[in-house]
């Protein structure tokens, strides 16, 4: 059974995630037949992609597969990890995608629509960091991600409180580009994707591949990425890791000790 559905109509391209049973979690299945989907759309020449869940769900996507994730020993958000490879799909496809939002989008998936190159949210749409909830340690190309979303002072609020921004607040902070009535969302988005279709392709993909490039380009020297690389195995060789994975699967609270 898919986990999305998917259409081309045009120039314009539809991935729907389409698995509420798990609240859209990013799954490594999941993932996979986004990253397929972009790769046909690719091929059939879409200049422009939506990606979207069902109309009215509550929760866009419960963000990475905790389930999936280890109960420890080794780093479980390494390069390797599926939702690298879908954000970097995301980043690296010749035009331009376009995350049409409601509901709540956590953790993970928080991360995957900061990655989209442009965001139109309902006004019930809310924008939660959640890895600090959990106990879990974040990737620092990950980090980067939201670094380019939105400023120093939000990320570190976003990270350390675990409490969702809402839609109009996201606005006003440019994190996102459009709030639209749920009723209007979708045909608000579907123009603002057929506007950008018919503008030439060639000259948006380029300008895609400039500012990716110039959205990365922070300078840090070897010292410096091997220690925040190394900040993470504090977390991930802890007893609040394990204990974070094991009550999220045990459905209760965590109790945290900072050890």
């Amino acid at each position: 059974m898919s986990l999305i559905t998917t259409r081309q109509d045009g120039a314009i391209g539809t991935i729907t995630l389409d698995n509420p049973a798990k609240r859209n979690a990013l799954s490594e299945a999941l993932i996979e037949e986004i990253i397929a989907a972009l790769a046909e759309f690719r091929t059939g020449r879409a200049r422009v992609v939506v990606l979207r869940a069902r109309p009215g769900v509550k929760v866009w996507s419960a963000g990475h597969d905790v389930g999936e994730l280890p109960e420890g020993g080794r780093d479980p958000l390494g390069w390797s990890d599926p939702l690298r490879n879908l954000i970097r799909e995301i980043e690296i496809f010749p035009a331009p995608v376009i995350a049409m939002i409601e509901g709540g989008v956590w953790g993970g998936a928080c991360e995957t629509v900061f990655a989209c190159d442009l965001i139109v949210a309902a006004p019930d749409a809310t924008f939660a960091v959640t890895p600090a909830k959990l106990g879990v340690p974040y990737n620092v190309s990950g980090m980067l991600t939201f670094l380019n979303a939105t400023s120093m002072r939000i990320v570190k609020e976003m990270a350390f409180t675990a409490m969702p921004v809402g839609a109009e607040r996201a606005e006003r902070l440019g994190m996102i580009n459009h709030v639209v009535a749920a009723g209007e969302l979708e045909a608000f988005t579907y123009d603002f994707a057929a506007r950008i279709a018919r503008n030439a392709p060639l000259s948006i993909a380029v300008m895609k591949e400039q500012l990716r490039i110039l959205a990365g380009a922070h300078p840090m020297s070897p010292q410096g990425f091997e220690r925040v690389q190394g900040l993470r195995r504090i977390v991930y060789d802890s007893r609040d890791y394990k204990e974070g994975i094991r009550a999220f699967k045990e459905k209760r609270p965590p109790a945290f000790t900072g050890e």
